[in-house]
């Protein structure tokens, strides 16, 4: 059902606020504009790019002049107190005419930077992001193999825009069931599909995260040659991906999977843990 990746090159894209949107009590979608988003070659599904935003002292996002192949560690050698806060996000929805792009935020309870921004956010804002110039590109990891009779979705409030971007994706031929876990009821969306989808809400209130790896456990699946693509919180994720590999006999090679998050670590964390895992790797 789809190509393999191929690596394509990547660039830096100035953007500024359009406008935002509350969803919902943990979800705001905020929309972007600039004709430079004219050259932003999202290829739909779980399309990937890294979001630069200012610090709250700046009133412009600093970054690398250039997005060559050595951009993250020129980001890196930066002063942390400059360069730009750096997180990882998904289009929602890509528009041209004018040119525009959606993106969902989870508000964390954390109050990271990028959460703080989010709230904040006004028109005329400024952010660069890094994003594709082909469709075909290795920021979209939803690739289901040939054979594939059907795919199984799963994520939290922190997946639900790539979620929504593979359904609106999925042709009509293709069967899927979809699970999708949300603090509040206020916060579940329309998912619009062509696709003969099965979506079931979680809805968890003040309850720990992982609802999702219990309901799939429980559930009646498909026959058939199955894909499965799973994220969210990572311990989850690692619990379901073991079960539909050791229980439930899906192929390691037709399950992709992702930790948007982990519990009890903030954003500052993760990425403090990614620079220092990509410094021993430089050593």
């Amino acid at each position: 059902m789809s190509p393999t990746a191929t690596a394509t090159p990547f660039r830096f894209f100035d953007a500024r606020v359009v406008r935002t949107r509350r969803l919902g009590p943990s979800i705001i979608r905020i929309t972007f504009g600039g004709e430079s988003l004219a050259g932003f070659a999202g290829g739909g599904r779980d399309q990937r790019f890294k979001l630069f935003l200012p610090h709250p002292h700046q009133h412009s996002p600093i970054v690398p002049a250039e997005a060559g192949e050595d951009w993250f560690a020129r980001w890196r050698a930066m002063d942390p107190a400059v360069r730009a806060v750096m997180r990882s996000y998904t289009v929602r929805e890509q528009r041209h005419d004018p040119e525009e792009l959606d993106i969902d935020f989870a508000l964390h309870g954390d109050g990271g930077p990028a959460s703080r921004w989010a709230a904040r956010a006004v028109p005329g804002d400024p952010v660069v992001l890094l994003g594709p110039v082909e469709p075909d590109n290795g920021g979209v990891d939803f690739r289901p193999p040939p054979g594939t009779d059907w795919v199984l979705l799963t994520g939290d409030e922190t997946a639900l825009p790539a979620v929504a971007g593979i359904l609106a994706w999925l042709p009509a031929t293709v069967r899927a069931r979809v699970w999708v876990e949300v603090p509040h009821a206020a916060d579940v969306q329309d998912l619009p599909t062509r696709a003969e989808a099965e979506v079931t809400w979680l809805v968890r209130g003040n309850a720990p995260a992982g609802a999702v790896v219990d309901a799939v456990r429980a559930a009646a699946l498909p026959p058939g040659t199955p894909y499965a693509w799973i994220a969210g919180e990572a311990a989850g994720v690692r619990a379901l991906r073991r079960h539909l590999v050791g229980e439930r006999g899906f192929d390691r090679r037709a399950v992709t999977f992702t930790g948007y998050w982990r519990r009890g670590a903030t954003e500052e964390d993760l990425l403090a843990e990614a620079v220092a895992g990509t410094a021993s790797a430089d050593d």
